[in-house]
């Protein structure tokens, strides 16, 4: 449990290492002495980089023993967020900044794999939704904790504290995660591979991803010029939305392993509701803080159902299909923000909420294309022997009592 914990501030980590540069983007542009347009760029290039780095890298270091490379990442994210820190000038934040998003990539390939291999097969969806939720503390927690201190203490401050905290979880890492090598585990590839299964999750990936990030993006706009909120009020419906997406990722977390593609049809269809209901009824300010909310819970229960059945679809190695879905989800995070901005700019804040939305319908439908493609178990050929461990899966065979027992 203590590796678990571990993995999951990893998480935590990572992604409140990517996200401050948001809520300190006034800070670090007085004291770079930088437009904050360049300092937004933090942000969009370190999702580039990961985007375009996951497979690869991943590919790279496919013989590592987890234990090894991940501690490694860790260190590697200490020591990048350490000179972010003691950086004089926005170019060397800014080099820093990639070197982390490296580590991030390959990170986020390899940990749900190692966090799964450390419990039976029957909890892969709990496990990997308790590392996701380190991820959406960050968010709903993390960020708003860094903000905070950076706007009393200085942004260095934030990195500086995000820095310590790594140090303790590379600790914890090194000294409790099995040393096993990625193919050696009952996790290293998919438990029922399929090609065409999972080119359908990397499109709902992309899909329900860039509806969620064209419609949150610009949220803070949204409850302002749409719900009537005060700007004072915005950081409360962000914390809203946060607590609402940690308690999705554990809601999804019981259920996923009974059926993941059910998991994802639901939240991906919760999301799409709750983004159809803010286009309609967001100027009302409480239906609108509930909606927001909600849309929050679906997609962080959408990204805890994605990582489930990577495990299950993956059609070869699961830290390279686990790369692949991260790019996705850069894909998404960056196609969605730019998607938005065109709709910003051409019909106003609400149109971002229903783009996101149509986005979200889409999703649904690559989906529900999995109930069509759903593969049929081939009978052996006649005479073949059957394999005791599979013989329960085959039309009109049983277990004996000695192959049960």
């Amino acid at each position: 449990m203590g590796a678990l914990i571990g993995l999951a501030g990893g998480t935590f980590l990572y992604t409140a290492a990517e996200a401050l540069p948001i809520g300190l983007l006034l800070p670090m542009a007085g004291d770079l002495a930088v437009p904050p347009s360049r300092v937004g760029m933090l942000v969009t290039a370190y999702g580039a980089v990961v985007m375009l780095a996951s497979v690869p890298l991943t590919a790279l270091v496919r013989r590592v023993p987890r234990r090894r490379l991940l501690s490694a990442l860790l260190a590697g994210f200490v020591v990048s967020t350490a000179v972010t820190v003691l950086a004089t000038s926005f170019a060397l934040v800014l080099a820093a900044r990639m070197a982390t998003a490296l580590t991030h990539a390959l990170f986020w390939a390899v940990v749900v794999p190692a966090a799964a291999e450390l419990f039976r097969p029957g909890l892969r969806g709990r496990v990997v939704a308790v590392v996701f939720a380190g991820g959406n503390a960050a968010l709903a927690l993390g960020v708003p904790a860094g903000t905070w201190l950076g706007e009393r203490a200085g942004w260095r401050a934030s990195f500086l504290a995000v820095a310590g905290f790594g140090a303790i979880v590379l600790v914890v890492v090194a000294a409790l995660l099995p040393s096993t090598r990625p193919e050696e585990g009952h996790a290293a590839r998919g438990a029922t591979p399929d090609a065409r299964r999972f080119g359908l999750l990397v499109a709902a990936a992309v899909l329900a991803t860039a509806g969620a990030i064209a419609a949150y993006t610009y949220v803070a706009l949204f409850v302002t010029e749409i719900s009537g909120f005060a700007a004072s009020s915005v950081g409360a419906i962000l914390l809203a939305r946060g607590v609402a997406s940690v308690l999705g990722i554990l809601a999804v977390g019981a259920v996923v392993d009974r059926n993941p593609w059910l998991a994802l049809i639901g939240t991906v269809a919760l999301q799409t509701v709750a983004l159809l209901g803010l286009s309609a009824f967001g100027h009302h300010a409480v239906p609108a803080v509930g909606l927001i909310a909600l849309a929050g819970l679906a997609f962080a229960a959408f990204t805890a159902a994605l990582g489930g059945l990577v495990l299950q679809v993956a059609p070869g190695r699961s830290d390279l299909a686990a790369a692949a879905v991260s790019a996705a989800v850069n894909v998404g995070i960056t196609g969605g923000a730019f998607v938005g901005s065109l709709a910003l700019t051409d019909h106003g804040v609400r149109s971002t909420v229903l783009i996101g939305a149509l986005l979200s319908v889409v999703a649904l439908t690559a989906a529900l294309g999995e109930r069509l493609i759903r593969p049929v178990a081939a009978a052996p050929p006649a005479g073949a022997p059957v394999r005791p461990d599979r013989a329960e899966c085959l039309p009109g065979t049983r277990r004996t009592p000695a192959q049960a027992g």
